[in-house]
């Protein structure tokens, strides 16, 4: 890890190297911190949520939120440490908010990490990133686990293996209950279907492979879909886009009417 800035600086930037199955267990901090993967694909788990990051994305976490950081593959995590949330951007900064990291908020990450920056450059590139950081929408694909522990069985070995096409009645009768009574368990206890459940299961589980520009088909076998078609059909009916989209930035439409 390397660490820049001092202590009386605004933002504190620290780099982590992390080889592929690299596992940050749940932490806090006392300052602010926006993780950006400067390089490869993290996944980020906060206030039971989960966050795919490609590189133009970060996620904004605020001072003492738990969270978890994932990088399936080797990825570099840049985490900025601010001592102040934004103020000039839309709603509330006091959760997790995914953020777009243009080139220009890039390149200006790389610049506040120079060791030999001085105190009044700092300070306007300070100011500026504060400036740039601008939330976007993206839609997360949850999947809360259900209490009873035959339930919890089940979505445990479907987070392990997305594909596995077990029916209800066959995985009742792993567990010992019946197809009816999982059925019942995963509505009242995941708040959904069973069946839409495993779908969200498998969509979350495509995300980074997604994000790492791997091709559809490859993507939507290894989550269980026979047909790549089937697989964007569900995707674009959870999120409202699709596959191909879903990490691209997100322009606001301009106003082409005549003045």
């Amino acid at each position: 890890m390397s660490r820049n800035g001092h202590d009386g600086a605004l933002v504190l930037i620290g780099t982590f190297p992390m080889p592929a199955g690299t596992r940050f267990n749940r932490h806090t901090h006392q300052r602010h911190q926006l993780a950006w993967a400067s390089s490869g694909t993290l996944t980020v788990g906060a206030d039971a949520r989960t966050w795919v990051l490609p590189t133009t994305r970060a996620l904004w976490l605020p001072a003492g939120v738990p969270h978890e950081v994932l990088s399936a593959s080797r990825s570099t995590m840049t985490s900025l440490y601010l001592s102040a949330a934004p103020t000039g951007a839309p709603g509330p900064w006091t959760a997790p908010r995914p953020v777009e990291v243009p080139r220009l908020l890039a390149e200006l990450i790389l610049f506040l990490d120079d060791p030999s920056l001085d105190a009044a450059r700092r300070a306007h590139g300070e100011a500026l990133l504060l400036d740039l950081l601008k939330p976007v929408a993206v839609t997360t694909l949850d999947t809360p686990l259900p209490a009873d522990p035959r339930a919890r069985e089940v979505a445990q070995a479907l987070l392990d293996d997305p594909a596995c096409g077990l029916s209800l009645d066959a995985w009742g009768r792993r567990v010992g209950a019946s197809g009816r009574t999982l059925a019942r368990l995963f509505l009242s206890g995941a708040g959904m279907p069973f069946g839409r459940w495993r779908m969200l299961v498998r969509l979350n589980a495509a995300l980074p492979a997604l994000a790492a520009s791997e091709p559809l088909n490859r993507v939507s076998r290894a989550v269980g879909y026979e047909t790549v078609s089937a697989f964007v059909a569900a995707f674009r009916r959870e999120t409202g886009v699709t596959p191909g989209t879903y990490f691209q930035p997100r322009r606001p439409h301009s106003d082409r009417s005549a003045p």
